[in-house]
């Protein structure tokens, strides 16, 4: 997966600072002039127009994509509690024998 973001970006970083992207294998491509190999990568994806009035960007593993930081955040967060090893907040805490 890949989240697009720019510098200065309140939304973005909301997202990067609410989930942990590196253990979620998340990709953080910065979109900006001086970067064209992100800019290409976004264009790839058919999101130009989408980036120019909405950032964050998540791209799935399957090129689909989702905007809104909100609707990012609860996403990743779910694939988080999936995690191995992760305890989800949904199952109660195991009896102490």
């Amino acid at each position: 997966m890949t989240l697009f973001t720019k510098a200065g970006c309140e939304k973005c970083d909301y997202v990067k600072k609410s989930v942990d992207l590196k253990k979620l294998d998340v990709r953080v491509e910065v979109l900006s002039p001086d970067d064209p190999d992100s800019l290409a990568h976004l264009a790839w994806h058919g999101l130009v127009r989408t980036a120019e009035t909405q950032l964050p960007i998540l791209v799935l593993d399957d090129s689909s994509a989702l905007t809104g930081a909100i609707r990012i955040k609860n996403y990743l967060a779910t694939l988080g509690e999936k995690a191995p090893g992760r305890k989800s907040a949904h199952h109660p805490p195991a009896a102490n024998p």
